[in-house]
């Protein structure tokens, strides 16, 4: 299945927890954390302007970004998890 985020929405795919500290400690599922790291797989085409053009997007397919904890809504397509979420719940793209 297909998806396509409207306006300034973006698709993300979160990364994986991590599941050692970095003392060595080895978590077990229940006490990880979700991350807030993700790959951007689709964004959409911008925010709708009042003069009828369109913002542009500041974000790109392929992107890792941190994003904040409350902004995302969680979806399963396929099986997998996503995340939709507005462009400007993005707080920086890494690297």
């Amino acid at each position: 299945m297909k998806i396509r985020p409207l306006a300034d929405k973006v698709l993300v795919e979160r990364l994986e927890a991590e599941s050692v500290t970095s003392g060595g400690i080895v978590l077990p599922e229940s006490a990880k954390e979700k991350p807030q790291r993700g790959k951007v797989i689709s964004v959409g085409d911008g925010r709708l302007l009042d003069d009828g053009s369109r913002s542009k997007m500041t974000l790109k397919k392929g992107d890792m970004v941190l994003f904040t904890s409350y902004a995302p809504t969680e979806i399963k397509i396929d099986g997998k998890e996503y995340l939709i979420m507005d462009e400007s719940a993005v707080m920086a793209v890494i690297g």
